[in-house]
């Protein structure tokens, strides 16, 4: 698959509110450490891409995952109970291009509680649209998977969010001064 150079202009101080059934989030993107990732997670947004996408995998103590679109077309039941969707199945989908791997180049890539990271296949420049919430500290994530935002509010909502929440509505903003 080809590897996507956003074309996102981040201006370094992106914030990311995630509008979800259970509540609003608010993470700092890293502009800085993981700047293709935080680029491209903007894009995505901004065109609306992550609209009415259900969270997909839920392990407790672990992660909350969600950005595969082939949810979309999902009701909540249906990607709570893991079926198949007509668009295939949750996990499973992105973009159409991959983006490539900041992990090894972060100095902030850290998996903090609540720290927003991107999914990916085996392969370490697969990421695309596919992002996790950490559920406690995961650090042996640490050196394969990239760590790009800090959730500043509503880590209270974090926790309650399960398979089949869906992902409203995600607003990029600019840090007020």
């Amino acid at each position: 698959m080809t590897t996507y150079t956003p074309t996102y202009q981040l201006q370094g101080d992106e914030l990311a509110v995630f509008t979800t059934s259970k509540g609003e989030i608010c993470v700092k993107l890293d502009c800085e450490g993981a700047p293709i990732h935080a680029a491209n997670f903007c894009e995505l947004a901004t065109k609306g891409f992550y609209d009415n996408l259900k969270f997909h995998r839920f392990v407790p103590g672990f992660v909350i995952q969600g950005g595969c679109p082939f949810t979309r077309n999902m009701t909540s039941e249906e990607v709570a109970q893991g079926a198949m969707g007509k668009d295939g199945m949750p996990g499973t989908g992105g973009p159409g291009y991959c983006i490539k791997e900041e992990f090894s180049t972060n100095p902030h890539n850290s998996h903090v509680d609540c720290a927003l990271a991107m999914a990916r296949a085996q392969d370490p420049n697969s990421a695309g649209s596919q992002f996790y919430f950490c559920l406690g500290a995961q650090h042996m994530l640490d050196s394969g998977y990239t760590v790009f935002g800090t959730t500043i509010e509503g880590k209270d909502v974090i926790p309650t969010l399960r398979q089949g929440d869906v992902i409203e509505h995600i607003t990029i903003k600019h840090k007020q001064a």
